[in-house]
């Protein structure tokens, strides 16, 4: 068949593609099966998870070809930023640039928190970078619980008092 109005064919015949047990839905398994980074190394399930999460309107854990159109959308977009950030085009993103791309979003983070990022999202290895999935996962948690902060810090101060049980439902409710 040809692609429904309002969805860009490329993207249908992809959807067609990817849609393995052709149910008319992609799940998380399809879409780690599709989406790779520089490396070859498929995306991570957690990014996965989180996008298709973004995408699905009707909470079912997996989206249709509209959902999977405005996800390669989505995708094309923060490979783009990824891509600006990424200045030695090595195809991962090394601590420096981590620090580089979080600055010019606005984030004013500290060495030692990228640090951080670095060691939970980086593979292994001497000189550790983060690959788009993670990079993705990264800023869609950091938008996520930055906004979550921002309702709390209704003065702007950049502080906030929150009860053990505020904290952890703002967590619960972004990230899971």
């Amino acid at each position: 068949g040809s692609a429904p109005p309002g969805v860009d064919p490329e993207a249908f015949s992809w959807f067609q593609a990817v849609d393995a047990d052709h149910s008319g839905f992609i799940s998380v398994k399809e879409l780690k099966q599709a989406l790779v980074n520089s490396n070859w190394s498929t995306f991570n399930e957690e990014t996965c998870l989180l996008m298709i999460n973004m995408f699905d309107k009707t909470r079912s854990g997996r989206i249709d070809v509209y959902g999977f159109s405005a996800l390669l959308r989505f995708i094309q977009q923060w490979k783009n930023l990824f891509q600006q950030y990424d200045r030695d085009q090595s195809g991962s993103i090394s601590f420096n640039e981590l620090q580089q791309a979080f600055s010019q979003m606005g984030y004013n983070l500290s060495p030692q928190f990228s640090q951080l990022l670095l060691a939970r999202y980086a593979q292994r290895s001497s000189n550790p970078s983060i690959q788009l999935d993670r990079f993705i996962q990264i800023c869609m948690q950091l938008q996520s619980t930055t906004d979550a902060f921002r309702e709390k810090d209704t003065g702007l101060v950049g502080n906030v008092r929150l009860s053990y049980e505020d904290f952890l439902t703002m967590v619960v409710t972004r990230m899971m």
